[in-house]
């Protein structure tokens, strides 16, 4: 259970950053620099939290890290930015502000956690 917890936990952590880079982002500068540093800043702390997270010991396997890091951010896109803050799913027609970012989120945390998970030889 501690590690669904944990992956959750991180998870968030990521999308709150994301956000947070986005918020601040388009009240200081141009779309364009934000989305830029948003895509840029997502996968780098996506992969700080994966290395993080194998550092766990029980933790899931790379590959399920990065889905969920991404399922994660998705849903709470759809349920609070797009549904609540928003009021349409607009965002989601953002190839560069939506999509390149969860790619980038998927990559590196998958690669990221391959590289910092321990491996057992028998």
């Amino acid at each position: 259970m501690r590690s669904y917890i944990l992956l959750l936990s991180l998870a968030v952590m990521v999308w709150a950053i994301c956000g947070a880079i986005m918020g601040v982002g388009l009240a200081v500068t141009t779309e364009a620099v934000t989305l830029t540093v948003h895509a840029i800043g997502a996968p780098v702390f996506a992969a700080l939290a994966a290395v993080a997270y194998q550092r766990y010991d029980g933790a899931f396997a790379p590959l399920a890290v990065a889905a969920g890091f991404v399922a994660v951010a998705l849903v709470l896109d759809v349920a609070l930015v797009s549904l609540v803050i928003i009021g349409d799913f607009s965002m989601f027609e953002s190839v560069w502000g939506v999509w390149v970012p969860m790619a980038l989120i998927f990559a590196a945390a998958w690669a990221a956690g391959a590289w910092a998970r321990p491996v057992y030889w028998a």
